[in-house]
């Protein structure tokens, strides 16, 4: 008796994953890098509260409007190149089963293979088949806009809720200084738990969102400062 072999993949969580991860990643660089910004220009405790909860919400709204877009955008050529398929293949049903074996011949295929392979594919799903193996569009990878919007509006405002409970839980005179710990550390966990999951190394995924979120951090804060005392 055979054994069925399972083979677990990440492909089909690309499209969630990556607006998820982006969407938490801004989250915490923005709001942190706005609550330092504001904190170090010497504002109160309350004022940088209410900064920080406006970012979120401009911040999460903004990321699931343009994440809907871009993705809405990508279904509509995927759902235009489909129905000027559907129309070739009513037109030249014979030249796409030319146009599909040349496909799997250019793959490896034997050209009598080919085609009997093309025939049976074509017999199940004719457009399917099509839209997999010439157009690259398949049920795994197909842009959902609203899932994506959803999962990036959702994370961002999760990412955000992170510093902004730090701000909340520590007085004015601790407040850089644990904000910015807090961030980093929040960070590093979502760069290698979103390395983990994608299959990627752990260490440099926590190491390269770290960086960076140090950096916007850095930069945003000196700029707090810098008005802060001017003003």
């Amino acid at each position: 008796m055979a054994v069925r072999h399972k083979e677990w993949h990440r492909t089909d969580r690309i499209g969630w994953l990556r607006a998820a991860v982006l969407g938490a990643n801004d989250g915490i660089v923005s709001t942190a890098s706005l609550v330092l910004g504001v904190a170090a220009a010497d504002a109160t405790h309350g004022n940088v509260m209410v900064a920080g909860i406006a970012g979120l919400v401009a911040g999460a709204m903004s990321m699931a409007a343009g994440e809907y877009v871009s993705v809405r955008s990508q279904a509509d050529s995927e759902q235009a190149a489909l129905g000027l398929e559907r129309a070739e293949l009513e037109a030249d049903d014979p030249g796409e089963r030319r146009e599909l074996t040349a496909i799997y011949v250019g793959r490896g295929l034997d050209p009598a293979l080919a085609k009997q392979v093309t025939e049976q594919l074509m017999a199940h799903d004719a457009l399917g088949a099509h839209a997999r193996d010439e157009l690259g569009i398949s049920e795994t990878l197909r842009a959902r806009p609203i899932q994506a919007a959803s999962a990036s509006g959702a994370s961002f405002a999760v990412g955000a809720a992170m510093p902004l409970l730090a701000v909340a839980m520590v007085s004015e005179s601790g407040l850089i200084p644990v904000v910015s710990v807090t961030s980093l550390l929040f960070l590093a966990i979502l760069g290698g738990l979103a390395a983990r999951v994608g299959g990627a190394s752990v260490t440099v995924g926590a190491m390269r969102v770290t960086f960076w979120g140090a950096l916007a951090m850095g930069l945003t804060a000196g700029v707090g400062a810098l008005f802060g005392a001017v003003a």
